[in-house]
């Protein structure tokens, strides 16, 4: 092949080897649809790499058949120099084809079977879920969850029988679509009906059906305007603390994470997350977790709780709560340290009761503040360390909890 003097206009612009499906997209240019797709989905970019020029949204890739026969005949005649033939590629689906299978799935018989297919087809590639999108699939799917009537249709497979969800089927299927941010827009709506809809299957879903649909509120409230996450009900944060306590799966604990990472600087949302018990279901997280991801993320939402009275509060009622954010400092990650340290700022400043300026002490927070003093661990984290050790250095100053080696790195 190396050695074959191939035509320069069967290459590929982006892979530059010979193309097996080419596709024409709107400026004129053609592109092996694999690659292609991969640089318009997988890595969201919305121009033509050959001549930058913006594609819209909506833009098909147009099969270029006579280039792809040509370059058939070119494998032919050069069959005996090792070149094979570039079978005739499968025929992707259209949005003639999806709408057709959209309105038969109106049909209660035909729902799951339809559903299926759908789901079928975006597992294939990321073109077929831009063409499901585009085809109006996700308002459908959509209008199935709002039901939240989670009634179970049987079906058969090779196991035999089995009860599914329409709504979780649909669910999963809006999870796996990666709907783009207008979509996403879309499904919000105005008044962010569909985020309640979303919170009722949180209540009242299983265990499959509140893990996707977290997974989707959390995509869904990224794009959102402000308003609408600070009118965010206090059952929104009730259920989302409940999928943490409930360990649903790895997924859905991220996706929480995520989400309360997302909502809580907004308006009263701190407080709402604190009363719905987020700050001790966090603290039993961070006890039980060694994942430098995980870690991160939930100090990171309990530094945001931190910044309100309330959210102090109850982490210095829990038993462990001071202990483990202090545990965290220089054990996890750069990130890690700057929000533990971050944490404790705020209680030193805004909850520093003489109990708990001598709980810190006899907790050894203290003496690792001083450490982090000693070592490579960012100048933000360092220089939040010594605004601590200043602002109670009468406290702490000649306190036993503080190592001999370590008094001539207190400020």
């Amino acid at each position: 092949m190396e050695e074959i003097d191939v035509p320069p206009f069967f290459l590929c612009p982006i892979s530059l080897e010979i193309m097996k499906d080419p596709v024409t997209v709107s400026t004129g240019i053609t592109y092996d649809r694999e690659s292609i797709e991969k640089w318009l989905f997988s890595r969201k970019n919305n121009t033509c790499p050959a001549t930058k020029q913006v594609l819209s949204a909506d833009s098909d890739l147009t099969p270029n058949h006579t280039l792809r026969r040509l370059i058939q005949a070119w494998c032919t005649l050069n069959a005996s120099n090792g070149v094979e033939r570039i079978p005739t590629p499968k025929i992707p689906i259209n949005k003639i084809q999806i709408v057709k299978l959209l309105n038969d799935a109106k049909s209660p018989q035909l729902q799951m079977k339809c559903i299926g297919k759908l789901r079928a087809l975006a597992a294939e590639s990321d073109a077929n879920k831009r063409c499901i999108e585009s085809a109006g699939a996700v308002e459908f799917l959509a209008s199935i969850v709002s039901k939240a009537n989670f009634t179970t249709f049987e079906e058969e497979s090779d196991k035999g029988l089995e009860s599914r969800s329409a709504s979780s089927e649909a669910l999963s299927i809006l999870h796996y679509l990666q709907v783009s941010e207008a979509g996403l827009k879309k499904l919000v709506g105005k008044n962010g009906e569909f985020v309640g809809c979303l919170v009722r299957v949180l209540q009242r879903g299983n265990y499959e059906s509140r893990a996707y649909a977290v997974m989707l509120l959390s995509s869904m409230l990224q794009v959102v305007d402000p308003i609408q996450l600070i009118a965010l009900k206090p059952e929104f944060f009730v259920e989302a603390v409940q999928v943490l306590q409930d360990h649903i799966s790895h997924q859905a604990t991220k996706a929480t994470l995520k989400l309360l990472i997302e909502v809580c600087p907004w308006g009263r949302n701190k407080v709402k997350a604190v009363e719905a018990g987020a700050v001790s279901i966090l603290t039993e997280l961070l006890l039980a977790s060694s994942e430098k991801r995980a870690c991160e993320m939930i100090l990171t939402v309990l530094d945001q709780l931190c910044g309100c009275a309330e959210g102090r509060a109850e982490l210095l009622k829990h038993a462990a709560g001071m202990a483990i954010v202090s545990k965290k400092i220089l054990r996890v990650s750069h990130v890690a340290s700057e929000r533990a340290v971050k944490i404790l700022y705020s209680i030193s400043k805004f909850s520093a009761t003489p109990s708990v300026l001598q709980e810190m002490s006899q907790l050894g927070v203290v003496a690792k503040l001083c450490l982090v003093l000693q070592v490579d661990c960012g100048s933000r984290t360092k220089e939040k360390t010594r605004d601590i050790l200043r602002l109670h250095a009468r406290a702490w100053k000649n306190s036993p909890c503080i190592p001999t080696n370590l008094l001539s790195s207190y400020p």
